[in-house]
């Protein structure tokens, strides 16, 4: 387990060079930024006296280079927009995404592993039935749409819950259940056809014809095999609620970093992008390395082959 450890955080900074180099080289190309930091009446002059106050007159790898050294001492610079070190910009923001997405996480996974179990233990039945609709209607509805739906019956209709914003739970819920409804479709669908599989095995047979209870069979034999691919899934689409809180926060402004990304890269506020990227890639990075580790606590097989 230790040399899996050492080898992925060796691996970590290689990955997250790899795409702070890739969004800074698509970000110069993307246009001057000098030019929206003036006046729309300002001089040829004034426009270069910007550029050469904020470095960018200087070889484009030269200000890579002054990139990378400023990056690795947490300096990405001060936002065009807000006038304060991107860094922080970014952190004010970032408790607000990862709490709607643990909320979203929460909903989904509340009810895509009891729908996925059950939809395989009764295949075929009522219940099978209702857990594969909730995935295709789950699948079928983007996010923005499922939004704008709750906002327009539970809010503007019904007057439950509030528009927008943040600071109540009542704030929480409809973001929380955009998100997760569309991430609960997939976990769904998942556990059901690894679970379906799993329970056609020999060894399954064998726990029932031991007078096991089948309880003791879907949970313990049944599922602990069915989570190592699952999590796996539900790794990669934690980052991919990670990526779809800009949507749910643009629908109920919900002041989080998705959303002050957004605002970023339209306004070609570079320190503060590069600075957003930096933190989701470390996130990324370390939701993988705990999956990895995840990996060996679940399955004692994995354990014995490293």
């Amino acid at each position: 387990m230790t040399r899996i450890i050492l080898a992925r955080l060796l691996q970590a900074p290689f990955a997250l060079l790899g795409v702070m180099t890739i969004v800074f080289f698509l970000l110069s190309s993307s246009g001057d930024p000098a030019a929206l930091m003036v006046s729309p009446d300002a001089t040829t002059e004034m426009v270069e006296a910007m550029r050469v106050k904020m470095g960018f007159d200087q070889p484009l790898y030269v200000q890579y280079g002054n990139f990378l050294w400023n990056a690795l001492h947490g300096d990405f610079g001060i936002s065009f927009r807000e006038k304060e070190p991107a860094f922080t910009v970014v952190m004010h923001y970032l408790p607000a995404t990862l709490e709607l997405t643990l909320a979203s996480v929460l909903v989904s996974t509340a009810i895509s592993l009891p729908l996925g179990i059950l939809s395989a233990r009764y295949r075929g039945s009522f219940v099978d039935f209702i857990s594969t609709t909730v995935a295709v209607l789950g699948q079928s509805m983007p996010v923005f749409w499922t939004g704008i739906m709750l906002v327009y019956v539970l809010a503007l209709k019904l007057e439950w819950l509030p528009v927008g914003g943040r600071g109540t739970l009542a704030h929480l819920i409809m973001p929380a259940l955009t998100i997760g409804w569309y991430f609960n479709a997939m976990m769904t669908r998942l556990v059901r056809s690894v679970m379906i599989e799993i329970l056609n095995e020999n060894y399954i047979r064998t726990a029932r014809a031991k007078g096991l209870s089948e309880w003791t069979v879907v949970a313990k034999h049944a599922f602990r095999n069915a989570a190592v691919p699952t999590l796996t899934v539900w790794a990669l689409q934690l980052g991919t609620i990670l990526a779809g809180t800009v949507v749910a926060e643009t629908v109920f402004s919900w002041p989080g970093i998705g959303r002050a990304s957004i605002d970023a890269v339209l306004g070609r506020d570079y320190p503060v992008v590069l600075a957003c990227v930096a933190v989701f890639s470390v996130i990324f990075i370390l939701i993988n390395l705990v999956v990895d580790l995840a990996y060996f606590l679940i399955d004692p097989r994995i354990r014995s082959v490293q």
